[in-house]
């Protein structure tokens, strides 16, 4: 995936020249704040775009699409706005919760960095030995979890992978709600997810899924306590999973995928304390499948 790497590498440029002095971890903020302001004009442009192109057209069917979809539009900019606002003060995210659980799950301050900005540890657990795996934090980084799988699994004899990751809740569905399915637990760009169906493929690895539910808001703003108890659990799920279908001697992979700004490695680096939810406001949309593209 040298393609997708362009944008971060031109990011990481964009915020050396206006802050020459920030390096590691403020820097990679630096990067989630220039992502949050990105997201926001994108959304300006789109409903421009909507507006203009309706005028020029005398078209009701494009107004009526840009009035269909303004409540959406509504949505993703309050989160933006809140979003950017949290990448800049360094705070954990909702996207974050499997980094938190990965972090949780290892309890110690040894991790190595074999793949760049991504961290692992090695730990024992009922005889088992565990690969935990998470982006290297507290920045804002989702790292290559994809790589950092495929490297281990060629060079260690895995018998499972296990992975963590926020999911899209629907409406009704309950924020912080753990759920339990088979796959590889990992969405955006799918150079990681192919390279690690391809090795678990190649080799013959079970691959698990751990989710905890969230909305889209959720998952870009501040991390709340439901979801830090989300984290909390899915570690208990883990657990179990590993002492159901493993057994003593078999080494496995653990991975928390998502965004892991806030979140270190070492215990002293990980948050105790999240605030309440956010109160709910009247309409609000709490799903993360929004209509637009």
């Amino acid at each position: 995936g040298p393609r997708v790497r362009v944008r971060e590498k031109g990011a990481g440029g964009v915020v050396g020249g206006p802050s020459p002095r920030a390096d590691g971890e403020p820097a990679a903020n630096l990067e989630m704040v220039l992502e949050g302001a990105i997201a926001n004009h994108t959304l300006y442009r789109l409903a421009r775009h909507y507006y203009l192109l309706a005028e020029k057209t005398k078209s009701y069917q494009l107004v009526m699409i840009l009035q269909m979809q303004l409540p959406f539009l509504r949505e993703y900019a309050r989160a933006f706005a809140e979003a950017t606002k949290t990448f800049a003060e360094g705070k954990p995210i909702g996207d974050g919760v499997g980094p938190l659980t990965a972090a949780l799950l290892a309890n110690t301050d040894r991790w190595r960095e074999e793949v760049e900005d991504t961290v692992y540890a090695e730990v024992e657990f009922e005889g088992r030995k565990l690969l935990v795996i998470k982006a290297k934090g507290p920045g804002g980084r989702v790292g290559k979890p994809g790589e950092l799988i495929r490297r281990l699994a060629r060079k260690r004899k895995v018998s499972r992978i296990i992975m963590i990751d926020a999911a899209a809740k629907l409406e009704g569905e309950r924020s912080g709600e753990v759920i339990e399915g088979v796959g590889a637990a990992i969405g955006g760009p799918p150079v990681d997810k192919y390279k690690i169906e391809e090795i678990a493929t190649e080799l013959g690895i079970p691959l698990d899924a751990v989710i905890v539910k969230e909305s889209l808001v959720e998952s870009i703003t501040r991390m709340h306590r439901k979801i830090a108890e989300g984290a909390r659990n899915a570690v208990e799920v883990v657990r179990r999973a590993i002492l159901e279908r493993t057994k003593p001697g078999d080494t496995v992979i653990v991975a928390g995928i998502g965004n892991t700004i806030g979140i270190g490695q070492r215990p002293d680096e990980i948050p105790k304390e999240f605030p309440p939810p956010p109160a709910p406001r009247k309409g609000a949309i709490e799903s993360a499948a929004l209509p637009i593209g």
